[in-house]
């Protein structure tokens, strides 16, 4: 059964605005969270980009939900064994109930340091090299590995998890679906894509959970809701691996000059309609979703969890 949780958007919002949007989470029903992991918001207007371990931390004193990154980029900004650090210690304030949800990454996070931007088969192949050293870590026992990306010499985490960290693995393609088969214990995916599960299935995922989430915009007058949108994530309709490789809220800035209101209208939820945002979820539950995150867009957040609680959970049968 498909069980539905908050996403909460560190690009948009401050930090004490997510630990409130988590509190009211909890209260309307949604049973789990997940939380982005930004060093840069994707456009100025967006306008935020809190620190997602500092977060969890705070999110493990507010409320007793699961929580989820979707997702962490262990490769290039942060070296794996310090991203094993931070995961194990967030499992630990969390009970066990953390999980870690990685991916490749994009230029606009993880250009900062200066490190060059592989392209998709060397970062495919960096991130399954640290999901290895990471598990290894997890274990607690005195760590080293010398592989073809990554370093670490007599590592242990004295704070280990405690009992299993599950580790999800992002993808948009056959190839990424594929590797999270091959090498997580779940896949993530933010469109409900039967092709890409099926790949996932194919390629050792059978069994494993699949996760993913979508960005609505609940407001009494659609057209504003759709203006909102428009104004705050147009890049959610940016094409192809513009989101891989672009390298500043700038450049997402010039390219979003692209989307249209019209595209945001066809493939948004937006406005006060129930079986609107009903049916966008259900998309995910008919597409084999385990877990599917929804994220309000704009400031209305009291009248989203409000709608949400009232009519748009119970509608999905939660």
């Amino acid at each position: 059964m498909t069980s539905f949780g908050y996403f909460l958007s560190c690009e948009e919002f401050t930090p004490a605005q997510l630990l409130q949007q988590a509190r009211m989470a909890a209260d309307a029903g949604f049973t789990r969270l997940a939380i982005s992991d930004h060093y840069h918001p994707w456009t100025d207007t967006q306008g935020n980009s809190p620190f997602v371990w500092s977060m969890i931390g705070a999110l493990s004193q507010t409320v007793d939900l699961p929580v989820t990154t979707l997702v962490t980029c262990p490769t290039v900004r942060m070296h794996p064994a310090v991203t094993a650090q931070a995961a194990a210690t967030s499992s630990v304030l969390l009970g066990g109930r953390f999980t870690l949800g990685v991916g490749t990454g994009e230029a606009l996070n993880e250009h900062v340091l200066g490190d060059r931007w592989p392209a998709f088969e060397e970062r495919a192949d960096m991130l399954e090299e640290a999901v290895e050293v990471m598990r290894k870590l997890f274990s607690g026992e005195q760590t080293s590995h010398s592989g073809t990306h990554y370093t670490v010499d007599n590592a242990r985490l004295y704070t280990p998890p405690e009992g299993p960290l599950p580790v999800l693995v992002s993808g948009f393609g056959p190839k990424a679906a594929g590797l999270a088969g091959r090498i997580g214990d779940g896949f993530v995916t933010m469109a409900p894509d039967e092709d890409a599960i099926g790949a996932f299935r194919e390629g050792g995922g059978a069994g494993k959970r699949v996760v993913g989430g979508l960005k609505v915009c609940w407001a009494q007058d659609r057209d504003e809701a759709v203006d909102t949108v428009h104004r705050l994530w147009p890049t959610e309709h940016l094409p192809g691996e513009l989101n891989q490789i672009l390298p500043t809220p700038t450049h997402f800035e010039q390219a979003s000059e692209l989307v249209t209101r019209a595209q945001v209208s066809d493939s948004t939820a937006c406005g006060p309609d129930v079986e609107e945002h009903a049916d966008a979820v259900r998309a995910y539950v008919a597409a084999g979703f385990d877990e599917v995150y929804v994220g309000q867009i704009g400031q209305e957040q009291e009248e989203f969890f409000t709608a949400y609680r009232d009519k748009v959970l119970p509608a999905l049968g939660s």
